[in-house]
């Protein structure tokens, strides 16, 4: 049984009446990480590059300073197990662990669904730039509070 909040929906919109995305050809992007614990804390973070030497090891960081200890899961990117990142968690070993979701269990990670409400409520105002759609991104996860279970998510493997 599915979690209606996690129930994907589809729209039916006339032709006439589809929204109209301008885009610039451009291949500029921005990245976001994200973090719900289970205590209702929330860390998101947006860097220009998905890389694990410099964005992601500033957020691991910043991650130890906010929870300052925790247990992070996280998808098998490259990024996220790089030797890099496993020496800076063989240094913190007292206050950071990680474990991996198995592969291709999207639907275990709870800030999956957090991308998804992002997207929906971000794109359907349409930005036209890089920079204000950065702006739009850094306030809807600056003051969006998410009350996920958990739990629930990372249950559903077992239900």
């Amino acid at each position: 049984m599915h979690d209606s909040a996690m129930t994907r929906k589809r729209r039916w919109i006339s032709k006439e009446k589809r929204p109209v995305v301008t885009v610039t050809g451009s291949h500029s992007k921005t990245i976001v990480f994200g973090m719900l614990s289970l205590d209702g804390k929330q860390l998101f973070r947006q860097y220009e590059r998905f890389d694990s030497h410099q964005s992601f090891m500033a957020y691991l960081e910043e991650a130890r300073k906010k929870f300052r200890k925790f247990i992070m899961i996280v998808d098998r990117a490259t990024q996220h197990r790089s030797r890099m990142v496993k020496e800076y968690l063989q240094r913190n070993l007292e206050t950071i662990r990680m474990e991996y979701f198995p592969v291709g269990s999207p639907e275990l990670n709870a800030v999956e669904e957090c991308w998804r409400q992002g997207k929906c409520s971000i794109l359907s105002n349409c930005p036209y730039s890089l920079s204000h759609l950065k702006e739009m991104i850094s306030q809807y996860y600056r003051t969006r509070r998410f009350n996920l279970d958990i739990k629930k998510c990372l249950l559903r493997s077992t239900l």
